[in-house]
């Protein structure tokens, strides 16, 4: 069924306020400082091979990033590309600022803080990723590339979303470390504790997120 405009964006900004509760869980994790998120294992090793081999000079890990994000973009293009919407882009484009405006905001009071509280922030930060990762997917404008790989799987071969992404973030992590990438405490917990958690939260967000559409999109 075509969507109107009214449409479009409110679901638009049901997705950036998904996209900015996920990354408050991301700059949490980032911040307890104990271990890279599985993707970012495997980009850190992809970097680090890369860089071994071809010495050029420009490459980084935020570009080797932005390089398997479009690469899996790509990849999408040639086997649905149903799933790539207006949200891939504003993911891709706004992730990065909000990471930096919550980094500035809460670095002050949590940067080195005591082991205990760095785990808690990290199982904290793990579930707000899953919570606001399920209000992003569930806006149906778009997804984040690295999460369309576990949402696309799913959906197309019938498996069960939550252990889909523990199979993919597991998968991320291996090639990584094989790669040189650094596993550590915080890529095994969020290994196992977003997709689970993304499984519980994608129906309840689900219900609410079509309630509003539906409720707002009726009114004339």
């Amino acid at each position: 069924m075509k969507r109107n405009v009214k449409e479009w964006l409110l679901r638009i900004v049901i997705l950036l306020l998904g996209l900015t509760v996920a990354h408050l869980g991301v700059t949490l994790f980032l911040l307890s400082d104990l271990g890279s998120d599985p993707f970012n294992v495997f980009v850190q090793g992809l970097f680090r091979t890369l860089e071994r081999l071809l010495h050029w000079p420009f490459l980084t890990h935020g570009r080797t990033h932005i390089t398997v994000s479009l690469l899996i973009v790509l990849v999408l293009l040639i086997v649905d590309r149903s799933y790539l919407k207006i949200g891939t882009a504003l993911c891709m484009l706004f992730g990065g600022p909000i990471i930096d405006f919550f980094s500035a905001l809460l670095s002050p009071a949590l940067a080195g803080a005591a082991l205990p509280l760095r785990v808690l922030m990290l199982v904290a930060g793990c579930a707000i990723l899953a919570f606001g990762m399920t209000i992003v997917i569930r806006s149906d404008a778009g997804t984040g590339p690295n999460d369309l790989v576990a949402l696309v799987l799913s959906e197309k071969r019938g498996w069960p979303f939550s252990w889909t992404r523990v199979g993919v973030d597991a998968l991320f992590a291996l090639l990584g470390f094989l790669a040189g990438g650094v596993v550590g405490l915080g890529t095994v917990i969020c290994m196992f504790l977003v997709g689970p958690v993304a499984g519980f939260f994608l129906p309840v967000n689900g219900r609410w997120i079509d309630a509003l559409v539906g409720r707002v999109c009726e009114k004339r």
